[in-house]
């Protein structure tokens, strides 16, 4: 594919005018190209949640700056374009976005009538993005969504349906797996290749997995500086999802990336042992500190006891994927502690060591790696192989130190840290490529296929349907 060469003037998103009665809202275009025929066009359909703009936090080769946004008139949408306004307007290395706007409630009709490009952003509301999705891939269009694609097992078959008629149709449907490029996941999952260090996966068992990964998250939070305002419906598990269905998909996809790389998956692969889920309980106060609402929407009312508001973030699944034990958790908090935000615990066990990833107050809320349980040979000739181990790997300066006489911890330069938030464009980076391509690595669509079958399974186990 060739290179277009784009210049850049200047371009600034002007979403302080009203929303006003028309239909269609176009902001002035500030920006000249040698040559106006972009690859990639981006149509962004209601982008309710904030990962919608973290998408467009940097800017990418072939890729159009004019973006076509479709939703509802109301908040969400121009919390959206603040936020990518914030991003045009920043000191350093500022976006050049325009963003084109159309804001009605036909919006998705809309988007499919006027077809002005041909990459479907979805991040936003999860009730309907089964039925986005779907209708998106019928129409020609390839698919980037957040996670999760699906929330309720009834959409199971729906999703299959969409990843076969993008075959069909030659479009690609992705979603956004972020924490595959997490640092120090990378380097658990390199190890874990390494017989040397890590021997090889035991199979554990349902009292102890052989891969264990616990994440914890946060309803206040600050996003790009500013402290975040989630939408009301963020908290209805009928419109947002269940914990077990949501932040989970993350890592079930960790589990089978690291665990399975590049191999071929399918449901049949897959048996849940138990699943439970539980409530988050918050109070008026905090529901109106993170959404500006005095009171909790009828919508909600359903989920109130007690005057308080219980939301179903949390759960927790046991399962074996190929033989190998697994678990996977999900937390919610309504605030992170001091200096602290969103963790994540992970442990892959090994016939010689555990390779363990910690984020608490210890680490001072920064993921790191430690090598534990080394097993059947000294600390000295196992620390030797560990490091000839690291010095084949494509990073550099990574520092193993003594912890304990059997734990060594690997010390990362600061280079290596890359925000959760900058892990949107790597990820969008990476989909891009393989739209150039034409193609996703024959793994990832069963690999995405089992995943959701994992997640909606463990739903109705938790349930007990």
């Amino acid at each position: 594919m060739k290179r277009k060469v784009i210049v850049l003037i200047f371009a600034v998103v002007l979403t302080s005018c009203g929303s006003g009665g028309g239909k269609k809202q176009t902001t002035e275009k500030k920006l000249e190209t040698m040559e106006n025929n972009y690859q990639v066009r981006l149509l962004t359909v209601d982008p309710g949640h904030f990962h919608a703009a973290l998408v467009q936090k940097t800017m990418y080769p072939h890729v159009s700056p004019d973006v076509h946004v479709y939703a509802p008139d109301g908040t969400d949408v121009q919390q959206h374009l603040n936020r990518i306004a914030s991003y045009n307007t920043r000191a350093s290395d500022p976006t050049a976005w325009n963003e084109i706007i159309y804001r009605d409630d036909d919006f998705f009709e809309k988007m499919l009538s006027e077809k002005a490009g041909n990459l479907v952003v979805l991040s936003g509301n999860n009730r309907e993005k089964s039925e986005y999705i779907t209708r998106s891939i019928n129409a020609g269009l390839n698919v980037l969504a957040d996670k999760p694609m699906i929330i309720s097992p009834d959409d199971y078959p729906k999703l299959e349906e969409a990843f076969a008629a993008a075959k069909e149709k030659g479009v690609l449907l992705y979603d956004i797996m972020t924490e595959r490029f997490e640092t120090t996941t990378i380097l658990q999952k390199l190890l874990s290749q390494d017989e040397t260090v890590f021997g090889s996966l035991e199979a554990g068992s349902s009292k102890e997995p052989a891969v264990s990964k616990v994440s914890v998250h946060h309803f206040s939070k600050i996003v790009s500086g500013s402290p975040l305002q989630r939408p009301a419906w963020f908290f209805d598990v009928e419109q947002q999802g269940e914990g077990i269905v949501d932040v989970t998909t993350h890592l079930v996809d960790l589990v089978q990336w690291e665990c399975f790389p590049e191999q071929i998956l399918s449901p049949s692969d897959v048996a849940i042992a138990s699943a439970r889920r539980w409530p988050t309980v918050i109070s008026k106060e905090e529901f109106k500190g993170v959404t500006g609402f005095d009171d909790f929407p009828e919508f909600l009312q359903k989920d109130v006891k007690d005057g308080k508001l219980n939301v179903y973030s949390n759960g927790e699944m046991i399962y074996q994927i190929k033989g190998i034990w697994a678990k996977v958790s999900v937390t919610w908090n309504f605030m992170p502690p001091a200096g602290g935000g969103d963790t994540h615990y992970s442990v892959l066990r090994g016939t010689k060591c555990d390779l363990v990833i910690r984020q608490g107050p210890d680490e001072k809320f920064l993921p790191t790696l430690y090598i534990e349980k080394v097993k059947g040979s000294s600390m000295t000739d196992f620390t030797a192989k560990l490091k000839e181990a690291l010095g084949k790997l494509p990073y550099d300066s990574l520092l193993v130190e003594a912890v304990d006489s059997k734990t060594l911890k690997i010390n990362m330069p600061k280079k290596y840290r890359v925000s959760h938030e900058e892990h949107f464009g790597q990820v969008t980076a990476r989909f891009l490529e393989y739209l150039e391509e034409g193609k996703l690595p024959n793994w990832e669509v069963p690999g995405m296929i089992t995943k959701y079958f994992t997640t909606t399974s463990a739903l109705k186990k938790a349930k007990g349907n």
